[in-house]
């Protein structure tokens, strides 16, 4: 399916630490991971050293329409080599849901029907904790649940899906966790390259006296800027990877801000890699020093986590969402 932009998606259509940021830590030892990433309908993966993907699902609807929603967010469990992913539903309708398939694209289930959520994003998991946790864009809000997509919650809430219906900067779109340190990253996009964009940071407990409407650990990293909207940790450098489909880019910077510092005055955020088209998944292979990326223009790459070495491993894909190693 091609032809997607920012507006069909955003408006149209709704181990161990490794898997703390999707991301794959330690030294390079082992098997190579690959890499997985969704389609709108489907689920691949890729060995970036060459070859062509593999479709592990397909749910396109057979009569070649567009089908019900959007895959977003994507994990892989370590330990079981399980795949979890989100789809967004349809915008405006409180119709997202949850999905798992073994590492084959083998017993597919629904986790967490649609409806649990409003219009899911980006997924991580904690694996020690077991326990998924996402983004929910219209919804507004930060959720989680336990692997079989029991004893779902709410963490945090940045509007009222109703009241607020259409602002934007209130979308909860990326999200990274720091199990170590008992953090959790997401990015609030803001309308397409405004400037309202921001990146934030609460306690993966809620606080004494807090509430998800009111949680008074709230940290604001970054504001103003393009539109952020998938993240990723280092969390040995204690470093943010993250994309931005204002200004199509990935960039980098620290997890922890110096201090008194102004979150809409930063001047420590690098621009890593530029003129992505319609940036969207971002994820890490830290002992291979490497980061891969998605865009709605249908392109996979790779870089090095300095963003050199960029090649494009994949074009004329549809829409392509998030990614991650495993």
């Amino acid at each position: 399916m091609t032809g997607w932009n920012r507006r069909q998606v955003t408006v149209g259509v709704g181990g161990s630490l490794a898997l703390a940021g999707c991301a794959t830590a330690g030294l390079a030892s082992g098997p190579t991971p690959k890499l997985y990433y969704l389609g709108t309908a489907k689920v691949f993966t890729l060995d970036a050293a060459g070859g062509s993907p593999t479709t592990l699902i397909d749910n396109s609807p057979k009569d070649g329409s567009r089908g019900p929603g959007f895959n977003d967010g994507i994990a892989v469990h370590a330990s079981t080599g399980q795949i979890f992913w989100t789809n967004m539903g349809v915008a405006a309708i409180r119709d997202g849901y949850l999905m798992r398939c073994e590492k084959d694209g083998s017993n597919v289930v629904t986790i967490v029907a649609p409806g649990g959520t409003f219009t899911p994003k980006q997924m991580k998991i904690d694996e020690s904790a077991g326990k998924l946790y996402w983004s929910d864009r219209e919804g507004m809000a930060i959720q989680r649940c336990n692997l079989d997509g029991s004893q779902l919650e709410t963490l945090l809430v940045t509007g009222n899906p109703e009241t607020d219906k259409g602002d934007q900067s209130r979308w909860c779109v990326g999200i990274a966790l720091d199990p170590g340190r008992g953090h959790l990253y997401w990015t609030q996009k803001g309308g397409d390259n405004t400037g309202q964009g921001v990146i934030r940071r609460v306690s993966l407990q809620m606080p004494a006296g807090s509430s998800p409407t009111n949680r008074r650990d709230m940290i604001t990293l970054f504001a103003r800027m393009p539109e952020p909207i998938d993240l990723d940790l280092d969390l040995t450098t204690r470093t943010m990877y993250w994309t931005d489909r204002g200004d199509n880019t990935v960039s980098s910077a620290p997890m922890d801000p110096p201090s008194k510092y102004d979150p809409a005055t930063r001047m420590d955020r690098k621009i890593l890699l530029r003129g992505l088209g319609e940036a969207i998944g971002v994820a890490l292979d830290l002992p291979r020093k490497r980061m891969a990326w998605t865009n709605l223009e249908g392109q996979l790459g790779v870089a090095n986590l300095d963003g050199s070495n960029a090649r494009t491993l994949l074009t004329g894909q549809g829409a392509l969402s998030g990614i991650c190693w495993a």
